[in-house]
Parts: structure tokens; C-alpha cells; sequence
């Protein structure tokens, strides 16, 4: 198929960041950005305030990307927000099931909103984490993550930014088995301490596909963030000067955050077009 003669895509993408300023946003944008332009593609993109302003897409797009954010994904499950993104996920799912639908809807879902689909598929247990996760960690495939095409081009272990006060574990495999969906890949092995490993990784089905880490994190961003005053000391007072100045050192590397950036989102993104009809574009 020739990529070149595709109609327009739609590609929407969902700001939970509740108005905290954030580089995600900038991040997803960018990826966006350049791979419709080294593809040579026409695309139309519209965001949408989800947590602010209670603003959710319709089924017009054709790719939806739904973004990480703070907060609680268990606190909020009765808020008019929470409740309007479900049933988001409702029409979606309502859509990509219906046979008469060739063009389905793909959706990739980061951090919080990972965890708030992994609640709402009842993936997994979502609970808070003894400590916050920040930095950039390593990340471990599964067997199905070797397979999956988002994650084509990753080392084991691969490296992400990981920035989360709360955690899904306990994969409730049965669901998946219902679902067609798979685990992908898990936390770092942590054998001195007596957790489970979370989730970092979950195809929830053939359209619909999340990760806990942050795969549109790049160096940039990063590096402002673990520079301002009050993510340093955090850092500092958590896991030790040394540590921050590893952080640093560590978004220089190439082959981790760098590579992460470059393969997972643009890999979904491939991936969704893959699946669309050719169309002349009028």
C-alpha cells in the first residue's frame, strides 16, 4: 500500500495532565509531527482537556492517543471525567466490534491512562506504590513483547522514563485470554526487596495497546524536569545525590530513552496506518 495516497488521518490526542505543566504533551506532538512529515502523510490532529474541561473525541478519528497525568486513577473513578472517558472507551470498543466498521480505532494509552484502562479492562490489581518511580529505569520483554510490533526494534532489557506514585501488578490473565490481549513487558527484577513487578507493557487487545512507562519522554524534557529545584531534591532526598547525577548521565545515552522515543510511539502509529484502506485523498 502506498501510504502517499491515503486519505487524511485523524488522530486525536487526550490531555489528562489536568492543567500541570508537562512535557509529554510537547513530546507527543513532536513524534506526531515528524513522522507524518518523513512519511510524507496528511494528517488533521485535535487535542482534548479531559480532566479541566471534560472533553473527549468522537468516533471521527481515526488513531487516539490518551495521555499520562497526576492524580489517583482510583480516587477518580466517580468523577464526571473519569466516568465520560470510560464511556469513551465504551464507544470505541462498541465501534471496533462491529463487523459493517472496516476502519477501526486504535488507541495507545500512557501512564495514567494506562492505569486507567487496565481499571477498566480489569487487567490487573492498580494500587499505590511504597515509593514514587522516577527516573529511567529498564525495562524487561515478555515473550509477547518480542512479538509485538509497538515494541519492534527494542532491546531486552530496553530503557523508559518511568514517573508514577501508583502501579499495576497482578496480571488477571483470564480477562486477557477474553480480551485477546497479552502482557508485554515488566518492571526491572528488584530479588532484595519483597515486591511484585509491575506492568509495564499490556496489548489489551488488537486495537488498543498501553504502556506504564512514558514512551514519548526524550532527553530534552527530561532534563529539564530532573533540573528544576523541586524534582531534584525529591530525587536527591529519595534515592541520593548520586543518583540525580546518574539521571543526567544516563539521557545522554543513545541507545535508552533516545531509542525508546524513537521506536514505541512511531511504531504504533505504523502499525494503526497499516491497518487503514487505501483511500484517494479528496
Amino acid at each position: 500500500m502506498n501510504w502517499n495516497e491515503m486519505r487524511q488521518i485523524r488522530i486525536a490526542i487526550l490531555d489528562l495532565n489536568a492543567g500541570h505543566v508537562n512535557q509529554g504533551m510537547r513530546c507527543i506532538r513532536e513524534i506526531i509531527q515528524n513522522w507524518a512529515h518523513g512519511n510524507e502523510l496528511n494528517i488533521y490532529k485535535d487535542e482534548f482537556d479531559v480532566r479541566q474541561k471534560k472533553e473527549l473525541p468522537d468516533t471521527s478519528y481515526d488513531i487516539y492517543i490518551s495521555s499520562g497525568g497526576p492524580g489517583s486513577p482510583l480516587e477518580s473513578r466517580y468523577e464526571d471525567w473519569d466516568i465520560a472517558w470510560c464511556r469513551w472507551i465504551d464507544s470505541l470498543q462498541r465501534w471496533n466490534k462491529n463487523p459493517n466498521n472496516l476502519q477501526k480505532k486504535h488507541v495507545l494509552f500512557i501512564c495514567h491512562s494506562f492505569q486507567l484502562a487496565s481499571r477498566y479492562f480489569n487487567t490487573g490489581v492498580v494500587c499505590k506504590r511504597r515509593s514514587e518511580a522516577f527516573g529511567v529505569f529498564p525495562v524487561h520483554m515478555l515473550d509477547a513483547g518480542k512479538k509485538e510490533p509497538v515494541l519492534e526494534g527494542l532491546k531486552d532489557p530496553f530503557y523508559a522514563v518511568d514517573s508514577r506514585e501508583y502501579q499495576v501488578v497482578q496480571p488477571n490473565y483470564e480477562v486477557l485470554r477474553s480480551l485477546g490481549g497479552k502482557v508485554l513487558c515488566i518492571e526491572k527484577e528488584r530479588p532484595h526487596v519483597p515486591y511484585e513487578r509491575a506492568m509495564m507493557g499490556v496489548r489489551f487487545n488488537e486495537y488498543m495497546i498501553g504502556t506504564q512507562f512514558h514512551p514519548e519522554a526524550d532527553a530534552v524534557g527530561m532534563s529539564i524536569r530532573l533540573q528544576s529545584e523541586e524534582k531534584k531534591q525529591s530525587v536527591i532526598k529519595n534515592y541520593g545525590e548520586d543518583k540525580w547525577h546518574n539521571m543526567l548521565h544516563q539521557l545522554k545515552d543513545p541507545g535508552k530513552i533516545m531509542w525508546t522515543y524513537a521506536h514505541v510511539l512511531p511504531n504504533f502509529l505504523n502499525k494503526a496506518v497499516g491497518h487503514f484502506h487505501a483511500e484517494p485523498v479528496l
